[in-house]
């Protein structure tokens, strides 16, 4: 199963426990996740309650920011800016602003 089809629910969660595990919030992870893609945290729990996936909620992202492309450096061993396909991309930046997030850098920095 591709990363597309798997629940919203079951993949933000993971990025939410990745964060959390290093001492940081939902409420962050919330933030750069709105700040990326325009969706605010009531958008963020309806898609957690609803049968949505990880798909649907990249395609429907309300306003993909446009600073996005200042997103760079490796998450997975693969580096961010030089992937092609466009869905696969947004994904990989959103994974990136939460390994920021996790690592400790301070979200001024984060939300370029």
């Amino acid at each position: 199963m591709n990363v597309f089809d798997m629940s919203f629910s079951k993949v933000y969660g993971c990025l939410v426990q990745k964060a959390e595990r290093k001492g940081r919030t939902r409420n962050e992870v919330d933030a750069v996740t709105a700040w990326l893609t325009g969706y605010d945290a009531p958008g963020l729990r309806a898609l957690e309650a609803s049968d949505a996936s990880y798909g649907a909620f990249i395609d429907g992202a309300p306003a993909w920011n446009p600073r996005a492309g200042l997103i760079t450096g490796k998450v997975c061993g693969i580096q961010v800016e030089a992937i092609e396909d466009a869905r696969m991309k947004k994904v990989r930046q959103l994974d990136k602003l939460v390994d920021e997030l996790a690592k400790g850098r301070a979200m001024e920095k984060i939300l370029r």
